[in-house]
């Protein structure tokens, strides 16, 4: 194994000449100054030319190689790692939390080889690196995966629902879900339809900036999802991350109703066509909806993992090709979510296309491409044709929980009107039937 992490080229070759390893005390005489300092990793892409040093005064600097007259390895020294601290001590009369990790910046720490992040803590690092969580519950940690969440599929989601129903089962008060931030709006909405009628609080908790970062948002977030497991007083599947760029208030997300809506901002999600239905602020949880699910102390619900993945999201735009969704249909799919324009229109150029997927037994439904609102397909004509063929509106759904919803109602109905029938049934919250201008956010 190359110990000499991130190097290359003439950089490579230098240290190689002096035995030297990551985490070695190097001695660096140039033209100008000599240097001393740890060898620091690299990441892959970066350039051959440099070799790099952490000061005794803890910055980093890059020394060309052209400019060195001589390198010394002074001594072997620690190699970089992480060491979790202690477990706090626990007061064993707190309700039971299990935090269960899939993975995301939330749990990574930076990656060297390509200078990003990368998931490396497992549930219990988290645990011990934040021990204000022990003020709140007794902890169990456990890592289920550790994986971007861009790689995550229906698969995983079916297996995080029947950890879920496990841990339930076990008599945990809450349940506390570390994920990527990317698709965390996907696998809520996939969990709020699995675990529907779920007893506590399932909460899913990410973060935009990895915890080995200053501005990270990673501990507040947390504490809060910990905090809203174990006392909530509604049951069912959220997300809790931060509501501003501050630090003093956390939001708490319908499961089905939320969006990333920023790349970067620690407060990039939003719950959208509602406000978050409470917030954590300090120790305290703070209800904005009154009609949530009651917490219940049963552990009797029924779990429904499966998902049918041959289902399509489809955005339409100018100068979209109909044979796109020809191809989903050739390709044997058994649904498509439209993300339409507007009020929920296609072009008419469309239509033979759909007509097709639809007399061949594929379910099509509905979404807007706003953010906001609603579909109303009676307003416009192109919208009447649609409803006329059998295009189903999905009123204010996101396109997001749609195609998730999709997907779990054909795998657990036995007919296309059945899965109809599921599609339009208000299941988990995903559908309002009024939509309120005043709640779209102002920043």
């Amino acid at each position: 194994m190359n110990e000499l992490i991130g190097y290359k080229g003439s950089s490579l070759e230098l240290l190689k000449k002096v035995n030297a390893s990551i985490g070695d005390l190097l001695e660096i005489l140039t033209p100008k100054m000599k240097y001393e300092g740890t060898l620091m990793p690299r990441y892959e892409y970066a350039d051959d030319l440099h070799i790099v040093i952490k000061l005794s005064n803890g910055y980093n600097i890059g020394i060309d190689v052209r400019n060195i007259q001589s390198i010394k390895r002074v001594s072997e020294g620690v190699k970089p790692h992480f060491t979790p601290l202690p477990k706090p001590l626990t007061n064993q009369n707190l309700p039971k939390v299990s935090i269960i990790s899939t993975g995301g910046t939330i749990a990574s720490r930076v990656d060297y080889r390509t200078g990003a992040v990368h998931p490396a803590l497992s549930a219990s690092d988290l645990y011990s690196v934040v021990p204000e969580l022990s003020q709140y519950a007794l902890i169990d940690a456990e890592v289920l995966f550790s994986i971007y969440s861009e790689n995550m599929k229906a698969e995983h989601w079916s297996k995080i629902a029947l950890k879920v129903k496990e841990k339930v089962k076990d008599d945990y008060k809450g349940i506390v879900i570390t994920h990527g931030t990317d698709t965390m709006g996907y696998t809520s909405a996939a969990l709020s339809f699995a675990l529907s009628g779920v007893p506590v609080p399932v909460v899913l908790v990410g973060s935009q900036r990895s915890s080995d970062r200053p501005s990270s948002d990673a501990a507040l977030n947390l504490i809060g999802a910990v905090i809203v497991a174990s006392k909530a007083s509604f049951s069912g599947v959220y997300v809790v991350m931060h509501a501003s760029m501050n630090d003093d208030t956390i939001a708490v997300h319908l499961g089905t109703k939320v969006r990333k809506n920023h790349t970067s901002r620690r407060d990039a999600f939003e719950s959208v066509n509602i406000p978050p239905v409470a917030y954590v602020k300090g120790n305290e949880i703070e209800n904005v909806m009154n009609n949530l699910p009651p917490r219940r102390d049963d552990k009797n619900f029924d779990v429904k993992p499966n998902f049918d993945t041959r289902v399509a999201l489809v955005k339409f735009y100018p100068n979209f090709d109909p044979d796109i969704i020809g191809y989903f249909v050739d390709k044997g799919y058994r649904g498509i979510v439209l993300e339409g324009s507007g009020l929920g229109h296609v072009s008419k150029y469309c239509y033979d296309r759909l007509r097709e997927a639809i007399e061949k037994g594929l379910l099509v439904a509905m979404t807007s491409q706003c953010i906001w609102g609603r579909v109303r397909m009676t307003v416009y004509d192109t919208g009447r044709d649609l409803l006329s063929m059998g295009v189903i509106p999905l009123e204010d759904m996101l396109p997001e929980t749609a195609l998730v919803k999709m997907m779990w109602a054909l795998a657990n109905s036995n007919s296309l009107e059945e899965a109809k029938e599921l599609m339009i049934r208000n299941i988990a919250g995903e559908i309002n039937y009024r939509s309120d201008l005043e709640k779209r956010p102002i920043r």
